[in-house]
């Protein structure tokens, strides 16, 4: 038993299994809150600790489906593609709204962990929330920030975004489907964009490109804005 479950295609067979579990109810069900991510995530947590496996069992074959995340985000840059005549007429909004976003993102952030008392370095380990794993977890170390804790505090952000994209952009009338695409993947990086990809194509495409300025503008201006503020 043991050499099953510390063989790769345990972890992997775990993941695909509760991420299809969390399509098929998404599916279903049509609710928001049913977002496969987040199901898959509550199914993976509770097999591991009903069945005292361990996480590092589990990681073993997590990080070969981790591994190949970033190859399928290549796939992003079909839609984005198609998206060029939108692209081109709205690039200034575009970067403007990108911008805004994250450095949002970031001031909420301190505002927040000055606010409640959390300790310097917590706060640096949340400030790159809102940007893709790789990048904000390399951003986090630099700054001081404990990588460990921004990836479990992206995931949340991720999640929350994907799950309550809709009913934001809807209670803030946000109905442009570039906004709304920006507004997503600013906010949410690739958790959200797998949301906006079933809004819409535009909206997905939109959410796609706004990783990655997001992630570069955040690298740049977090280091810089947190040495002004102190």
């Amino acid at each position: 038993m043991n050499t099953i479950i510390n063989s790769p295609l345990f972890g992997i067979f775990l993941t695909l299994a509760a991420f299809e579990v969390g399509v098929a109810l998404n599916k279903k069900f049509k609710y928001s809150i049913l977002n496969p991510l987040l199901i898959g995530l509550i199914l993976i947590v509770g097999f591991l600790m009903i069945t005292g496996i361990s996480y590092d069992s589990y990681k073993i074959g997590g990080d070969y489906v981790s591994v190949m995340l970033g190859p399928a985000t290549v796939v992003l840059a079909v839609p984005l593609y198609r998206q060029l005549g939108n692209l081109k007429k709205h690039w200034l909004p575009i970067l403007a709204g990108i911008a805004v976003g994250s450095l949002t993102s970031i001031c909420c952030v301190v505002a927040t962990s000055k606010l409640v008392g959390l300790s310097e370095t917590l706060m640096l380990s949340l400030v790159p929330k809102s940007i893709t794993i790789p990048m904000g977890s390399v951003v986090s170390e630099q700054i001081g920030g404990i990588p460990s804790i921004t990836i479990i505090s992206i995931v949340i952000t991720g999640i929350t975004g994907a799950v309550t994209a809709s009913v934001v952009c809807k209670f803030f009338r946000i109905k442009h489907k570039v906004a709304q695409g920006i507004a997503i993947g600013t906010a949410s990086h690739a958790l959200g964009t797998t949301r906006a990809m079933e809004i819409g194509e535009t909206q997905g495409a939109m959410s796609s490109l706004a990783i990655g300025i997001a992630g570069i503008f955040t690298a740049v201006v977090a280091p810089i804005l947190l040495q002004l503020i102190g």
